[in-house]
């Protein structure tokens, strides 16, 4: 929001190069000011940014008068530099609007212009605890469940989904996968779903586009103890090609860096040269180097070569090639050949 300072802006305010810097200089200012205002400026934070700042309060000692009059320094230079406009732009703008077309018109062309906003019911998700949330979606529809996991951080959503009936868990996946444009009705559902259950405020929400194979891959990427494979293994009997998709996107070309030496090694040896050359045309140069630094000089060696001789590709070629050293990588990890890491930060075969 406009008026109050988000904790990026607290952590600008970084005096001289011997003086508090980042977080602590933003909880020295906090703790100068009342204790109203600083509960103001916590509440719009994010729970991290609440919990980041809330530890640099108790991390401050020792502050001499130096060190705060340096932070006020320098917050008063990036007052000056700010500007009024855009400061409660709504009420103004809304009453441009009502002048210029009056009030019915303006509300057909605000009701069009107007900047989605995030649900207050929605954000609050963010500040229950997985059980909580968990106990939640277990006593509601499928849809409803996948509706709450779209919206939560892909690690807390992880943590909620294994809460969950093992039975109901790929169900649910399944569903935010295939969730796209979520309506009004929708939201205004969960919100009252959330203010039953969690005694908070809901309000009114638009529509929202959350959800998709990307997302519920992000949530299966940060489960743990096998469970991501459970599921894909479920939900191959339901939709192949959407578990497909999913797995697709839980473990992508440049999760190669990620790879061990013994184990990237191990994966160069199973990859024809004609495939691995596509498939590095179009790779970071970071990831290529590494790649071929775990062949031999001379098998690198060709392989550069065969990449300079193919000259320009289509990226769907690349793309392809790159697809293709993914499917062998995973038939490898499944045989136990090779380990690959990456998900939930650990290494899963």
């Amino acid at each position: 929001m406009a008026e109050t300072a988000s904790l990026e802006e607290l952590e600008a305010l970084d005096p001289t190069p011997t003086g508090p810097t980042g977080s602590a200089a933003a909880a020295i200012f906090l703790m100068t000011l009342g204790d109203a205002e600083a509960a103001e400026i916590l509440s719009h934070l994010d729970p991290h940014e609440v919990q980041q700042l809330g530890s640099a309060m108790f991390d401050v000692v020792d502050v001499s008068a130096n060190d705060v009059d340096s932070v006020f320094d320098l917050f008063m230079t990036k007052v000056r530099a700010r500007t009024t406009i855009g400061f409660g732009a709504t009420p103004r703008i809304r009453a441009v609007m009502e002048h210029a077309l009056g009030q019915e018109r303006a509300e057909t062309v605000l009701a069009r212009i107007t900047p989605a906003t995030r649900s207050r019911a929605l954000d609050a998700l963010r500040w229950m605890d997985a059980r909580t949330i968990a106990a939640i979606c277990e006593a509601e529809h499928p849809q409803i469940a996948a509706l709450v996991l779209a919206h939560l951080e892909p690690p807390a959503a992880a943590d909620v989904l294994q809460l969950l009936p093992q039975d109901r868990q790929p169900d649910i996946i399944y569903r935010v996968a295939r969730l796209d444009t979520v309506t009004a009705e929708a939201i205004e559902e969960l919100e009252e779903i959330l203010a039953r259950e969690s005694s908070k405020v809901a309000a009114a929400a638009p529509a929202t586009v959350r959800g998709g194979a990307t997302e519920a891959a992000k949530i299966m990427t940060n489960t743990k103890g096998g469970t991501d494979q459970r599921i894909i293994r479920s939900l191959n009997k339901v939709d192949k090609a959407m578990a497909q998709k999913i797995e697709d996107e839980m473990f992508v070309f440049d999760d190669l860096a990620k790879l061990s030496a013994k184990n990237l090694a191990a994966l160069m040896q199973a990859i024809d040269g004609e495939l691995l050359a596509p498939a590095l045309k179009g790779a970071d140069p970071a990831l290529r180097d590494k790649m071929l630094a775990s062949m031999s000089s001379r098998a690198a060696d060709t392989v550069r070569d065969e990449i300079e001789e193919r000259g320009p590709m289509r990226l769907a070629e690349v793309l392809e090639a790159q697809k293709q050293v993914l499917v062998i990588a995973r038939r490898l990890a499944d045989a136990g050949t090779i380990q690959l890491a990456g998900r939930g930060g650990e290494d899963y075969v």
